[in-house]
């Protein structure tokens, strides 16, 4: 049979690095294509890289139906949902998956609405089946982050630059220093993009502590205070110079672990 490649299907999902394109390949090779490439009609759903590989050293393939397909959406929210699934996913591209999915959601729940308003008899297009409300907690749930961390990446995917978001994917930054660089202009993210992952740190560092309001001054001790309340008036001062230098202590502990963690996993 015909099988028709989407290209628009095909880019639904991001590619797999060139390392795991080239351990499927010498997997098919070895042990040849054991699951069946998912089709809808004569349209490939899943399992381009293996059709592909499969095509050029000429390997034998099944293929399998997909009956509960009725529109383009339903297979998105199949392809989403699928690869949401999957272990080597990182929380990058199961953030992106979910709000995707809470967008198609969202869509159909208002065109089902704008039926549900027409008048009697009108013709109204038919769905796959009742779409539930996503909150913002259940696409977290969805793509196992937290709230904070979804807004980051809603952020990252409205404001940041192709250069960013690039990076963000083949980690080289993590989420939250994205999210903190992707509110600078344009070209600021790209300038520090060039200069590498100590330079996306330090701008991600650099634009966190902006945001801290500056300390107001403290108020001096009263005209007529006596030497004991000066003296605990400066003891209170100093208290509180500690605490805040123990707080920026425990800051830049926090920001050492995360480069840490991002080192090793770049190993």
């Amino acid at each position: 049979m015909t099988i028709t490649i989407n290209e628009d299907l095909r880019a639904y999902i991001d590619p797999l690095t060139e390392d795991e394109y080239a351990a499927l390949k010498r997997s098919l090779l070895s042990e040849g294509c054991r699951d069946a490439l998912v089709l809808w009609g004569n349209l490939l759903v899943d399992g381009h890289n293996r059709y592909s590989i499969c095509q050029e050293h000429g390997i034998p393939f099944n293929t399998v139906q997909n009956q509960t397909f009725q529109s383009m959406d339903d297979v998105h929210l199949w392809m989403i949902d699928n690869h949401l699934g999957r272990r080597s996913v990182s929380d990058f591209q199961r953030g992106v998956l979910a709000l995707r999915k809470k967008e198609i959601v969202s869509a159909r729940l208002v065109q089902a609405q704008h039926c549900s308003a027409k008048p009697a008899g009108a013709k109204v297009a038919t769905q796959s089946g009742a779409d539930p409300v996503l909150t913002r907690e259940a696409v977290a749930r969805t793509a196992r982050v937290s709230s904070a961390t979804l807004g980051q990446i809603e952020k990252i995917q409205k404001t940041a630059a192709p250069e960013l978001v690039s990076a963000v994917k083949a980690g080289v930054i993590s989420i939250n220093a994205a999210a903190a660089v992707a509110s600078l202009p344009g070209e600021k993210q790209v300038a520090a993009v060039a200069g590498g992952k100590k330079e996306l740190r330090e701008v991600a560092r650099q634009v966190r502590e902006a945001r801290v309001p500056p300390k107001p001054e403290p108020a001096p001790p009263a005209s007529d205070a006596t030497p004991d309340q000066v003296a605990i008036h400066r003891l209170t001062l100093l208290v509180t110079q500690l605490t805040e230098e123990r707080d920026q202590l425990k800051k830049k502990v926090q920001h050492l672990t995360v480069a840490l963690a991002e080192a090793r996993g770049g190993q």
